[in-house]
C-alpha cells in the first residue's frame, strides 16, 4: 500500500505516550503540527492532494480518488491485509470552512509572507518609549508578548476580493505562462502597477517578456493595516488630507483585535510614513448579554442593534455603550439601562422645551442677547444681577466641565457619562429649573404670596423683567455648556436641541469645547445653596413621613444660627417656598431656638434637626391623622424592639461570643447599633406626636 515508499520511524516529544498506542502518524504535508515536527527532524514533506479534495499521484495506487473514498478504500485496504489490530470511536476536531461547512485539508502550499521581525522591533520601541500608550495599561503586555515572538505573516488568501497582490511573473512567452501552473514562475518583480513591473523586468531579462499578476489577495488585515494613511492620499506625501490629518490621534477598538489590527497599523504607519498612525489606543470591550454571556445564534441572546435603536433611541444606545464599563472590560448590555438612558434622553428634551417656553416672548434683541450669554467669569459685569441659586448654578456648571473634561482627558468615559447623568437629572433639572420659577413666575421675586404654583397651571410670567431675563440668560447658558458636554454622547438629540435654542454658530459639534475662568466658581453660593436644600429635604421628609396632602402649603420657622446664611436663607425664602410648598405669609427666619417658639404658632410644631446650626419648627397640629401616625409609630416601635432584643440576646449569650469570629461579632454589633439608632429616632417621633396631640387638646 505504500507504494515501496519507506516509512522512518522517529522520536519527538509532540507525541502523547499515554495515548492510545503511544505511535503517532506524521504527515508534514497535511499538518501544520506535523509540518513543524517534519522541520525538526528533517523528513520529507509529501503532498497527496489535490485542490480539489482528490488525490495526486504521490498517493500511489489511490490516486483520482476523492479524499473521503480513499480514506473508506484504504481502511477495507487495511483490514484485508490484517493490519488492523482493532477500532475504537474518538471524537476530534475537524476543521470546517465557515461559510461552506466543508472539512478543510491543511495543505503545503506556496504562499507569500512578510518578514516580521524588522516591522516589529520599531513598533515595540514605540511603546516602550511612550510615543504610543495603550489604554488600559495591562494591555501592553499582550501587545509585547505577541510582537516579541512574532513569526513571518502569510498574506496570500485565495479570494474573489481583496488588493491583488502586486507580484507579477516573469515568463519568456506567453506559452511558457500558459503552461505555468497559476502562471507563476520563479522569476517575478514587485510593482505598484503592470508599467512599473514591465519596465522592472525589462531591465532585468531584456524585452519580449510575458507578465502574469499574482492571483491571490492581500489579508485582509493587511490591507486594513494600511487604513490610517491610506484613506488620507498615501503613497501620495503632498496629499493635503494627508498633510493635516496624519498622524490622527487616538484610536479606539476592541481589545480582542489588539494584534490582529492594531499592531499591524503600528507596524506599518512606522515602516511606510516614519511616523506612529496614533499616540493613543483605547481598547474598549466585548458586548456581551444582561447575563454576560458572548451573544450568539444557538444561544438566542442575539440583540440586534438596529432594533434597539428603533425602540429606544441611537442615543440611549450610544450613552449605554459609552459609559456602561470602564476601558478594556466587557459590556453585559441589559435593555433596562438603555430604557433608563432613554429617560434621560426625555430629560433633557423636557428641559429644553420649558427653556423654549421661558424664551416664546422674547424679542429678537434679547434672542441674540441669550446667544452671546456668557458667565464663564465672575469679572463679567452680568455676575452681579445673579441670584444665590443662579450663582450656585453656574459654579456647580463649571465644576461639572472640571470634572467631565478631565475624565475625558484621561478616556474616562464612563465617570464622565454618569457625572453628566447626574448633574442633568439632579442638579439641573431637579434644583435649578425648579428654582428658576420664582423668578420666572414669580410677580414679585422679594415676596411670592401673590404667585400661583407654576406646576398648578396657572403661573404667570414674572412682572420683574430684570430678573426674569437674568434667570433666562442664566437658563440658557446652563444649557448650552450642558448640551456642548453631552453632545460626544448623544449627537442626535443635543444637536436637535440647541439648533432650537439661542446659539451662535452653525452646528453644535464645531461649537468649542466648555471653558471657564478660575474665579467663576463661587464657594459661597455652593455652600449656601447645598443649606438650602438640606431645607428643603427636611420639609419634604417631614410632609411625606406625617402623611401631608402633596399640595397643602404649610407655615414655617427656620432656625438659622449662622447670621450669613440666615440672611441668605431670608432672601431665598420665595424659592424654599416654592421647592418645600411653604406659604410665604406663614414663614419666618430666626436665630434661636428660643425666638422659633415665640414665633411658633399655637398647638405645637414638629422639629426638624437638619444640621448643626439649622432647623426647622413645622406647626402640624390638625393637619395629618394623629392618632393613626402614634398607631404606625407603636408598630414600628414595636418590631425594632422585638430586633433588638434578638440581636442582644445573641451579643449577651456567652458561648456565642466564643464561637463566633470577631469579624461576624463586629457586624451583630453593628446591627444592634443600627437598630438602636432607629429605635431613638421612632420614640423622639413618637414624643412629638404626643406632644402635638396634648398642644391641640389644650
Amino acid at each position: 500500500m505504500s507504494g515501496g515508499r519507506t516509512i522512518p520511524v522517529i522520536a519527538d516529544e509532540y507525541v502523547d505516550m499515554e495515548f492510545g498506542t503511544g505511535a503517532l502518524k506524521i504527515t508534514p504535508g497535511h499538518d501544520p503540527n506535523d509540518y513543524e515536527i517534519g522541520k525538526r527532524v528533517g523528513l520529507e514533506t509529501i503532498n497527496i492532494m489535490n485542490k480539489d479534495g482528490s488525490l495526486n499521484a504521490a498517493a500511489g495506487a489511490y490516486a483520482g480518488l476523492d479524499r473521503f473514498v480513499a480514506r473508506d478504500k484504504l481502511w477495507k485496504d487495511m483490514e484485508a491485509a490484517g493490519l488492523v489490530i482493532k477500532k475504537e470511536n474518538y471524537t476530534t476536531r475537524v476543521p470546517r470552512s465557515q461559510r461552506g461547512g466543508e472539512v478543510v485539508e491543511p495543505l503545503v502550499s506556496e504562499q507569500w509572507f512578510v518578514k516580521m521581525e524588522p516591522l516589529a522591533a520599531p513598533a515595540l520601541a514605540a511603546v516602550a518609549k511612550g510615543d504610543i500608550k495603550i489604554m488600559p495599561e495591562r494591555f501592553e503586555k499582550i501587545y509585547n508578548m505577541w510582537l516579541e515572538n512574532i513569526k513571518d505573516w502569510c498574506v496570500s488568501r485565495q479570494l474573489w476580493w481583496g488588493h491583488r497582490i502586486p507580484v507579477w511573473y516573469v515568463h519568456d512567452s506567453q506559452a511558457a505562462a500558459d503552461a505555468a501552473e497559476e502562471g507563476r514562475s520563479d522569476r517575478y518583480v514587485v510593482a505598484r502597477n503592470a508599467n512599473e513591473a514591465a519596465e522592472k523586468a525589462t531591465s532585468q531579462w531584456g524585452d519580449g517578456l510575458v507578465l502574469v499578476q499574482e492571483p491571490d489577495v492581500l489579508d485582509t488585515w493587511f490591507s486594513s493595516g494600511l487604513w490610517p494613511f491610506s484613506t488620507l492620499g498615501w503613497p501620495n506625501e503632498h496629499a493635503q488630507d494627508l498633510k493635516t490629518f496624519y498622524p490622527t490621534q487616538v484610536l479606539e477598538t476592541g481589545h480582542d483585535i489588539l494584534f490582529f489590527w492594531v499592531a499591524r497599523m503600528i507596524m506599518m504607519g512606522l515602516a511606510l510614513t516614519g511616523q506612529s498612525p496614533f499616540h493613543t489606543v483605547y481598547l474598549h470591550g466585548l458586548v456581551r448579554d444582561d447575563k454576560g454571556r458572548k451573544m450568539s445564534k444557538s444561544l438566542g441572546n442575539v440583540i440586534d442593534p438596529l432594533e434597539v435603536v428603533g425602540k429606544y433611541g441611537t442615543d440611549a444606545l450610544r450613552f449605554t455603550v459609552a459609559t456602561g464599563t470602564t476601558a478594556g472590560q466587557d459590556l453585559n448590555l441589559s435593555l433596562d439601562r438603555v430604557n433608563s438612558n432613554r429617560n434621560f434622553t426625555n430629560k433633557l428634551w423636557n428641559a429644553g422645551k420649558f427653556i423654549l417656553f421661558q424664551l416664546d416672548s422674547v424679542t429678537d434683541a434679547e434672542w441674540q442677547q441669550l446667544a452671546a450669554a456668557d458667565f464663564s467669569s465672575s469679572s463679567n459685569s452680568s455676575w452681579r444681577d445673579l441670584s444665590l441659586s443662579d450663582r450656585w448654578i453656574v459654579s456647580s456648571l463649571h465644576q461639572l466641565i472640571d470634572q467631565v473634561t478631565e475624565c475625558q482627558e484621561r478616556y474616562d468615559f464612563n465617570e464622565a457619562g454618569q457625572a453628566l447623568y447626574s448633574w442633568a437629572w439632579g442638579e439641573f433639572a431637579d434644583w435649578y429649573v425648579e428654582a428658576s420659577k420664582a423668578r420666572l413666575y414669580s410677580a414679585n421675586f422679594s415676596s411670592i404670596s401673590s404667585c400661583e404654583d407654576p406646576d398648578a397651571g396657572g403661573a404667570a410670567i414674572s412682572t420683574d423683567p430684570s430678573g426674569a431675563a437674568v434667570t433666562r440668560a442664566v437658563l440658557v447658558y446652563v444649557f448650552d455648556r450642558l448640551l456642548r458636554l453631552v453632545h460626544p454622547f448623544m449627537p442626535y438629540i443635543t444637536e436637535e436641541l440647541w439648533q432650537a435654542l439661542p446659539h451662535q454658530g452653525s452646528t453644535l459639534m464645531q461649537a468649542r469645547w466648555p471653558a471657564h475662568a478660575a474665579d467663576a466658581v463661587d464657594s459661597s453660593a455652593l455652600t449656601h445653596f447645598d443649606s438650602l436644600k438640606e431645607l428643603v429635604r427636611g420639609v419634604r421628609n417631614a410632609r411625606t413621613e406625617y402623611g401631608l396632602e402633596q399640595a397643602r402649603k404649610v407655615a414655617a420657622v427656620l432656625v438659622v444660627s449662622d447670621s450669613d446664611l440666615r440672611q441668605v436663607v431670608q432672601q431665598e425664602i420665595p424659592v424654599i417656598c416654592l421647592l418645600a410648598k411653604l406659604e410665604p405669609s406663614k414663614v419666618s427666619v430666626v436665630a434661636t431656638a428660643a425666638e422659633a417658639a415665640a414665633a411658633a404658632p399655637p398647638g405645637g410644631s414638629v422639629s426638624v434637626l437638619v444640621n448643626e446650626g439649622l432647623q426647622l419648627l413645622l406647626p402640624l397640629a390638625g393637619l395629618f391623622d394623629v392618632d393613626k401616625e402614634l398607631a404606625r409609630l407603636a408598630k414600628q416601635k414595636t418590631k425594632v424592639e422585638k430586633e433588638l432584643g434578638g440581636i442582644m440576646g445573641r451579643l449577651n449569650n456567652p458561648k456565642f461570643v466564643e464561637k463566633a469570629s470577631a469579624e461576624y461579632i463586629a457586624e451583630v454589633r453593628s446591627q444592634a447599633a443600627d437598630a438602636q439608632d432607629r429605635l431613638s429616632s421612632i420614640e423622639a417621633k413618637l414624643k412629638q406626636v404626643q406632644e402635638l396631640q396634648a398642644s391641640s387638646q389644650q
